[in-house]
């Protein structure tokens, strides 16, 4: 099974090790996966007055979830950066929520251009109010570019979990359907935007919102989805000429 083959390589490489792995894109494609000895995620701290700390027990319970499903080896809590820190390009994860304003200075969204252009990966996570400041800052990240809904059969919706309506329902918010979108470079997704759903409120400890097991569950297993996602697609694939799973249609 390719995503077990994936899961194996992810596992067991080192820091400077790299390993062929077969991806859901191209059956049979070899790609370089490379993998540091302990993967983390990185929050990323904004100004303009939205809470970017919010939801604080979500992403060391998302990591702990990685370690205990794929068997990678995981940092037991995230890091925090800033769109012009040093290590950013470090981190192929990058997180953001919050419920408020979100707003970068023209260094900061050229630096995070060229993290994202550089193979990162940004996930922005809807806390409720981040809407409209994050649609105005990724519209003068990328003037080129437009957020397009992720069909329910692109590869994130099934690279180790299935979730064939794609995103789940976590927060009821404004009882919206939920929505995936994506800003992508070249076929691969660099920007995964989940809006009306609140991924992060699902993956906080149970007695934070009291959400039903089956909705945190849903929840995290699509939380697992995305590490495994950012891990494979960033610019840890390093084979020249293979294909980034989820390249777009």
């Amino acid at each position: 099974m390719i995503v077990l083959l994936l899961l194996t390589a992810l596992a067991h490489v080192g820091r400077d090790a790299v390993t062929p792995v077969p991806t859901s894109a191209a059956p049979g494609a070899a790609v370089l996966v490379e993998v540091p000895d302990s993967v983390t995620i990185a929050r990323l701290e904004y100004d303009g007055g939205g809470d970017w700390y919010a939801n604080p027990s979500s992403i060391s319970n998302l990591l702990e979830e990685v370690r205990l499903r794929t068997g990678i080896v995981t940092a037991r809590r995230e890091s925090v950066v800033r769109a012009l820190d040093p290590a950013l390009p470090d981190h192929p994860y990058l997180y953001m929520t919050g419920h408020g304003d979100v707003r970068f200075d023209p260094r900061e969204r050229a630096a995070l251009r060229a993290y994202l252009l550089g193979g990162g990966f940004l996930h922005a996570d809807d806390n409720y109010g981040l809407d409209e400041s994050f649609r105005r800052e990724m519209a003068a990240i990328f003037p080129d570019r437009e957020l397009v809904e992720l069909p329910p059969d692109h590869p994130v919706f099934n690279l180790l979990y299935e979730f064939p309506e794609g995103l789940p329902k976590v927060h009821e918010h404004d009882g919206a359907r939920p929505q995936a979108l994506g800003i992508f470079e070249a076929g691969r997704l660099m920007v995964f935007y989940s809006y009306e759903s609140d991924l992060g409120d699902g993956w906080e400890d149970e007695d934070v919102h009291d959400d039903p097991a089956d909705v945190r569950e849903q929840a995290l297993r699509m939380g697992v989805n995305l590490v495994l996602y950012a891990l494979a697609g960033s610019g840890a694939l390093s084979d020249a000429g293979a294909t980034s799973p989820g390249a777009a249609p």
